[in-house]
């Protein structure tokens, strides 16, 4: 069954950076889009940014401007490199893939258009 294990958040202060990846363990198909999105507590899920198998991305545009999303073909691995952070930016990342055509329409930021969920890494930015 395929898993998606999540690593790298953490405690930043705010304007600092931080990296968080995602490995798709047992994904055996070499098309795929992956995305992250985030949920702070009492606010609704949102989608941060996504990268398909062929290197195709989209950003949020709160993040866009400010982060790096990228994959490595074959290894079902999404990195996502934020920088700037602000405490808005605090909550739970979760790591998502799906089909590749997700990454070709509105459907990259809509939780519910994907097949796999990671269990979610914690980013606090504090002031």
């Amino acid at each position: 069954q395929v898993e998606l294990v999540e690593s790298g958040g953490g405690s930043v202060q705010a304007g600092g950076s931080l990296t968080l990846s995602c490995v798709a363990e047992r994904y055996y198909y070499s098309n795929y889009c992956m995305a992250w999105f985030r949920q702070a507590p009492e606010k609704e899920r949102e989608a941060v940014a996504a990268v398909g198998s062929n290197g195709r991305t989209t950003y949020a545009e709160f993040m866009k401007d400010r982060s790096t999303i990228s994959t490595v073909h074959l290894e079902s691995t999404v990195t996502l490199e934020m920088h700037n952070l602000a405490p808005e930016d605090s909550g739970m990342y979760y790591c998502v893939l799906g089909g590749i055509m997700n990454c070709y329409s509105e459907s990259w930021s809509q939780w519910s258009e994907y097949i796999y969920w990671g269990q979610g890494t914690q980013v606090t930015v504090s002031s």
